[in-house]
C-alpha cells in the first residue's frame, strides 16, 4: 500500500535525523491512515496520520476540514511545496515529509526541521488521458458530464479535441475507472473528486504553462482599481482567477488579473490598452475549452482551481465560497 510505504519512509528518516523512535498503529476507524505516538524531551506526542503523495493548494480545504474533525492531525507527505508549508504552519497543522522536514507544535512541544532535500522518486504514471490534449477533454467532461455519452464525432465537434485522440483518452479513462457504465447504452463519470484532483495537478504542471500568452500591465495605472470598467469583447476574452472570483462572489479584491482569450497579442494590447511586461500583474492565457460563455467570466470550476493553486489564504477562502455555492453538488 502506497500510504504505508510513505509513512514508514518518513518515520525512518525522522529516526535517522532525531533519534526519535515513533510507534505506529494502523487501520483506524476514523478513516485516517494511522495513529502515531512518540516521546521527545519528556513530552508525549500522539497524532492521527493522513498520508498523501504530495500536498498542493487545492487540497488545503480538505486538510483544514480534517484538522477540525481531528485536532491531533499529522500530515505525512513525500512533497509539500513551500507556500503550502507556510499555510500549514499558520493554521498550526503539523506535517512530516519523507525527507525529514518537520513541523510539530503541540501542547508545549515544538519541533521544526527544514532544508532536507527530497531524493528523486519515480513519477507516477497517469496514463494517456492526462496528456495536454486529454486534460482539455477531461475539463469539458467536468463542466458538462453529458458529453461522455456523445459519439466521438460529436465530442470532437463540441470540444475541439481531435477525433483521433478521443478514443485513446476515453479508453484510458475507462481503464482507470473514471468512466463507467450506467446501463447498456449510457456512461457516467465516477470518482469525480479524484478525477478533479488529478486534473488539477495535470493542469498546473502541463496544460496551463503551455497556454500562457504572456504578462501585461495597463498603460494607464488608473485602470488597475477600475478594472471592472474595462469592456471585454464578448465571446473573445474572459476574466478568470481573482477578477473572475470577484465578479462571481463580490468577495475578493483582485491583486492579480487573469484573462483567458482567443484574441491575438496585438489585439489585446490595442483593445485593452495593455503593454507586455514580464513582471506585469495581468496574466493572459489561451482559452482551451470550446463552449460559448454568456458572461464575462470563465467557468466557475476554472476560477476555483486557479484560486486554489495560488496557495494564498485570501484566494483559498474565496475558492471555498465558490465551491460551496456553485460546485459542491456536482462532485
Amino acid at each position: 500500500m502506497q500510504e504505508e510505504l510513505l509513512i514508514n519512509n518518513a518515520l525512518e528518516r525522522l529516526e535517522a535525523l532525531t533519534g526519535i523512535k515513533a510507534y505506529l498503529e494502523e487501520n483506524q476507524d476514523n478513516g485516517l491512515d494511522a495513529l502515531i505516538h512518540f516521546t521527545h524531551e519528556n513530552r508525549k506526542y500522539n497524532a492521527f496520520i493522513e498520508a498523501k503523495k504530495e500536498i498542493r493548494g487545492h487540497q488545503l480545504p480538505e486538510i483544514e476540514a480534517l484538522k477540525k474533525q481531528q485536532p491531533n492531525l499529522l500530515i505525512v507527505a513525500e512533497t509539500i511545496f513551500p507556500k503550502i508549508k507556510q499555510v500549514l504552519k499558520e493554521q498550526e497543522i503539523n506535517y512530516l515529509e519523507t525527507n525529514g522536514n518537520l513541523f510539530i507544535k503541540d501542547k508545549g512541544l515544538f519541533m521544526l526541521i527544514e532544508g532536507q532535500v527530497t531524493k528523486n522518486t519515480e513519477k507516477v504514471k497517469t496514463g494517456r488521458a492526462f496528456t495536454k490534449t486529454g486534460l482539455r477533454l477531461i475539463f469539458h467532461f467536468l463542466i458538462n458530464e453529458k458529453l461522455v455519452n456523445q459519439t466521438y464525432r460529436e465530442m470532437a465537434a463540441n470540444t475541439g479535441v481531435g477525433f483521433g485522440n478521443i478514443n485513446i483518452i476515453i479508453t484510458d479513462l475507462k481503464e482507470q475507472g473514471y468512466i463507467i457504465p450506467r446501463d447498456k447504452q449510457n456512461y457516467l463519470l465516477d470518482k469525480k473528486k479524484d478525477l478533479l484532483d488529478k486534473w488539477i495537478i495535470g493542469y498546473e504542471q502541463k496544460l496551463k504553462p503551455n497556454l500562457h500568452i504572456g504578462n501585461f500591465r495597463f498603460i494607464n495605472e488608473k485602470n488597475f482599481p477600475n478594472w471592472k470598467k474595462v469592456e471585454l469583447r464578448p465571446d473573445r476574452t474572459w476574466w478568470g482567477g481573482e477578477p473572475g472570483a470577484d465578479l462571481l462572489t463580490n468577495y475578493l479584491q483582485p491583486g492579480k488579473f487573469t484573462l483567458f482569450t482567443i484574441e491575438k497579442r496585438a489585439e489585446l494590447m490595442m483593445q485593452y490598452k495593455m503593454l507586455p511586461d514580464a513582471k506585469g500583474n495581468i496574466e493572459v492565457y489561451q482559452k482551451f475549452w470550446n463552449d460559448k460563455l454568456g458572461n464575462a467570466t470563465v467557468p466557475p470550476l476554472l476560477i476555483y482551481v486557479d484560486l486554489m493553486l495560488t496557495g494564498e489564504p485570501r484566494c483559498i477562502e474565496t475558492a471555498k465560497k465558490i465551491w460551496d455555492e456553485k460546485l459542491e453538488g456536482k462532485f
